[in-house]
């Protein structure tokens, strides 16, 4: 049964966790699968990251303090939150670490067509900060083209591919939003860019809601594109500095 969260926030425009067929772009949402070109790193470096479950589905999010956490709308849209589970402290997928259950949740009520793709979910059981779990800082203001990037998680090494047991992690760089808007059109203010010139490096499928990061601020969330670590189509991630607002309102945060 779904659950309906009904709780207003004033403008912050809450939703319940409910989710039609994505309908649109024709584009592969990070949904259920691993970071492309990356290599394996410690939860300590990005104690944030969380591996995040969804019926059997599984996608990534953040810490953004002790009882929220940061995701993506497209991973959480359509399911109760009974149907949530998020691991935190540990750089192995679905092993190790605490387990937190889900009390409720928000997306942006702007959600559609890829655009606002963005979701916050608070934890029953709070986050015990450490070594290996900490939040990570928001961005509020957005990184200028060039600027290297760094996003993690455990989806697929290539587009359709199988899901990495370790955590991976690669740096590639921030594109600027008329060259991205070239590859897509469509690229909305709500939406930033990260890939390399050649391709070979990005999110993949399963990474979706992930942090993107600069040192230990996130400037984005793993949102979609087209297949992943192509050429000329860089990674599109939500713009964390444009919907800080949004995840003040819906949080406290």
């Amino acid at each position: 049964m779904v659950l309906l969260l009904a709780v207003a926030l004033c403008s912050a425009s809450t939703y319940p966790l409910v989710r039609p067929i994505p309908a649109g772009r024709d584009l592969r949402s990070r949904l259920d699968g691993r970071i492309v070109g990356g290599s394996a790193v410690s939860i300590s470096q990005y104690p944030w990251q969380l591996y995040f479950t969804i019926s059997s589905y599984m996608c990534g999010a953040s810490i953004i303090s002790s009882t929220w956490a940061l995701s993506a709308a497209h991973c959480v849209e359509g399911y109760s939150v009974s149907q949530m589970q998020l691991r935190a402290g540990t750089s192995t997928r679905g092993s190790g670490g605490t387990v937190h259950s889900v009390a409720t949740g928000y997306i942006h009520s702007n959600y559609g067509n890829s655009d606002y793709d963005i979701a916050v979910v608070q934890v029953s059981n709070a986050f015990s900060f450490g070594t290996n779990v900490q939040a990570v800082g928001l961005a509020s203001s957005e990184p200028g083209a060039g600027t290297s990037v760094t996003v993690t998680g455990w989806g697929t090494t290539s587009s359709g591919g199988s899901v990495s047991n370790t955590l991976l992690g690669v740096t590639v760089q921030i594109i600027d939003r008329s060259t991205c808007n070239q590859a897509y059109g469509s690229i909305t203010s709500r939406m930033i860019c990260a890939g390399v010139s050649g391709g070979g490096k990005d999110a993949c499928q399963g990474d979706s809601g992930g942090p993107l990061v600069s040192g230990s601020t996130q400037v984005g969330i793993v949102s979609w594109g087209n297949g992943c670590a192509l050429a000329g189509y860089p990674g599109v991630y939500s713009n964390v500095a444009n919907l800080r607002s949004w995840i003040s309102q819906a949080t406290g945060v």
